[in-house]
């Protein structure tokens, strides 16, 4: 059976880190989302793929190739325009032939969830789809049952409609059938998935799963899924880190390529720091997703902290770390785990704060001994006073 990935989003909500890059290429445990996506299914016994891409496709193709470092096939459909999850699996009618896998690129998820609906599919003519429970499921689809069979499936209900805690899980066991059913949609706005399977729930199965299920849509969901995989992180990747007989850097990390830890610097658990990332002497980085490329300074504090690629931390700077309330639009997240994200090629200056919750774009640029919070749009000068 092949696997249909789809991995064309942006993820607006995770800027200014998608600026540069798709969702599905953000780190955890200094692997791309996708590539802990590929390897479930790889575990699952599938080694045939179709990547759906789109937004900054290059970011994917370049990394993945054609799937030889995995032993996979890979080949690769584009959606243009980003018109939502069945839009993008339309793209593939022509890649796939009979029965096949859909999967969500930006979702670390069980290799036996996996298994279970490619079992179940194999068993049954009736489109599978996984579902787990979650204890916010007003953020997700929500997915009622009749035993095995699905009675509807609602994305993002108000809460106070909710009767079961079930979502969709992002893993669907489809066939050909499902290409004249999306075709025969008339969406208000982008075409999802779901939408034509609820049109069509009586035949719909679910398979319940209770394992490993972890979703990527804001700033601290790095954070915090970095730190669930990082048990999991080979310790053998670590080995071409360069830590000081006089740092350390502790159990649950993971260090990427020509790491540098310097004396005195202290990697706490967490963390992941990226290839050529620097640690500067008496540095302490902790529960932090470093890309690489990005120098922390001596004597620097980076607490609950998304660093991004080729950015600098100054010397004596301090992230706070903590809970903070952070807006996303038009809603604000109250006590979310976020001492601050630094975009890409940012320079926080010397002795510089940022405040917990603290968003600095891409570019900006914070001068010595400045205190900061909030979101700071890309390429912006902050001064001190």
């Amino acid at each position: 059976m092949k696997a249909v990935v789809l991995a064309a989003g942006e993820g607006t909500r995770l800027r200014p880190l998608t600026r540069t890059r798709p969702k599905p290429m953000l780190p955890i445990g200094n692997q791309p989302l996708l590539e802990h996506v590929l390897e479930a299914a790889r575990e699952a016994g599938i080694d045939e793929f179709v990547f759906v891409v789109g937004y900054k496709r290059e970011r994917i193709q370049n990394h993945f190739g054609d799937g030889d470092d995995w032993n996979v096939d890979i080949e690769y459909a584009v959606q243009e325009t980003q018109l939502g999850t069945g839009h993008a699996l339309l793209q593939v009618e022509r890649y796939v032939d009979g029965e096949f896998l859909a999967l969500n690129g930006d979702r670390i998820i069980e290799p036996n969830a996996i298994s279970a609906v490619i079992a179940e599919r194999e068993d049954t003519t009736r489109p599978v789809m996984a579902v787990t429970r979650h204890h916010t499921p007003e953020n997700y689809g929500v997915v009622e049952l009749d035993g095995r069979t699905v009675r509807s499936i609602e994305e993002k209900p108000p809460v106070h409609t909710i009767r079961t805690d079930y979502i969709n899980a992002g893993v669907y066991g489809l066939s050909q059938v499902i290409f004249d059913d999306l075709r025969a949609a008339d969406p208000d706005g982008e075409l999802a998935i779901t939408t034509v399977l609820d049109e069509h729930r009586d035949a719909l199965r679910a398979i319940p799963f209770d394992g490993l299920w972890l979703d990527v849509s804001y700033h601290w969901d790095i954070l915090s899924v970095n730190s669930r995989m990082l048990d999991r992180v080979d310790p053998e990747r670590n080995e071409t880190a360069m830590v000081h007989e006089r740092a350390t850097a502790v159990d649950g990390t993971a260090l990427g390529a020509d790491v540098r830890v310097q004396p005195g610097g202290t990697v706490l658990p967490g963390t992941a720091l990226g290839d050529n990332v620097e640690v500067g002497s008496n540095a302490v980085v902790s529960n932090a997703v470093v890309l690489p490329d990005a120098t922390i300074g001596d004597s620097a504090v980076v607490r609950d902290c998304v660093v991004g690629e080729n950015a600098t931390v100054g010397p004596n700077a301090t992230v706070e770390g903590g809970e903070a309330d952070v807006r996303i639009g038009s809603t604000v997240h109250e006590g979310v785990r976020l001492g601050a994200v630094v975009g890409d090629n940012a320079e926080v200056g010397g002795g510089v704060v940022l405040s917990p919750g603290t968003v600095l774009g891409n570019h900006t640029r914070v001068e010595a001994g400045s205190i900061v919070s909030g979101r700071i749009e890309n390429g912006a000068v902050v001064r001190r006073g």
